[in-house]
């Protein structure tokens, strides 16, 4: 595919991490296409980004639809642009016991954080590795490492999205086209707000880490070709105690901390 230009997608692109990760790509001089729901959070965040001096392409799609990951390509396609980085940031979570969680609520959440990941890396990838370059960012979560009690869906499909990654890389190995996976822990976003997860005891006495520096440790490693990234010491420490600890201690432990405050201890 001839084009003139290349560009950089970001789904999830107008608040918390996606954001912060549009803005770091702008000030490189990247090119962006904008992926989110609100077209008015689209056409903020386009005309702020586009005083870096990069064109901005903005498009409203809702990745909860299962279409839109291929509606996305063929509007992209029809545009004869070239996409050299893709970033799936666009993710949510639902809280609670998972016998009173709403059904209908965690299979969107897998479509949304598992099924439009895996569209938009597969179609975008043959291309990069057809051009024999490309990098890919998928952002994944230390809760893709830990098994994490009212929060079990969420932890599922982070878990997938981190050996996906992974493991698609191996298969691209030496083709151009790198993956990177993206670790952060608990960061001061829109998402506990939308999983309706006030009540936890990682929200009211957790501390929370910047956007803007997870974003730069996911820049900063997905530039370098790294396979992953934990974004924190601590979390890199609680992820190294993980790997060492037992499954039903670890999982436990992690309940504890994603209880509601007002949970007593059986």
């Amino acid at each position: 595919m001839e084009t003139s230009k290349n560009y950089t997608l970001i789904t999830g692109a107008t608040s918390g991490i996606g954001y912060e990760l549009a803005k770091l790509f702008a000030e490189d001089g990247h090119n962006l296409i904008l992926i989110a729901r609100s077209l008015d959070d689209l056409e903020k965040v386009g005309a702020e980004l586009s005083r870096y001096g990069v064109d901005v392409i903005t498009i409203s799609k809702d990745l909860f639809d299962r279409q839109a990951p291929l509606e996305i390509y063929d509007e992209i396609r029809l545009q004869d642009i070239a996409v050299n980085i893709l970033v799936n940031d666009a993710g949510q979570g639902v809280y609670g016991e998972f016998i009173e969680t709403d059904l209908q609520k965690e299979l969107d959440i897998v479509q949304l954080n598992i099924s439009a990941c895996i569209a938009l890396t597969k179609m975008f990838l043959r291309d990069m590795v057809l051009k024999g370059e490309g990098k890919i960012l998928n952002l994944s979560s230390i809760a893709g490492k830990i098994p994490g009690p009212y929060q079990a869906v969420y932890h599922g499909t982070k878990a997938f999205v981190h050996f996906f990654s992974e493991a698609v890389r191996s298969e691209v190995k030496g083709s151009g086209v790198t993956i990177t996976s993206l670790l952060p822990g608990a960061t001061d976003t829109d998402f506990f707000n939308k999983a309706e997860m006030q009540a936890s005891k990682i929200v009211q006495e957790g501390e929370m880490a910047d956007p803007a520096e997870v974003a730069k440790d996911g820049y900063d490693a997905l530039m370098a070709g790294k396979d992953m990234v934990i974004s924190g010491f601590k979390n890199k420490m609680q992820v190294a105690m993980g790997n060492i600890t037992p499954d039903s201690a670890i999982t436990d432990k992690m309940g504890e901390t994603q209880a509601p405050v007002d949970k007593k201890n059986d």
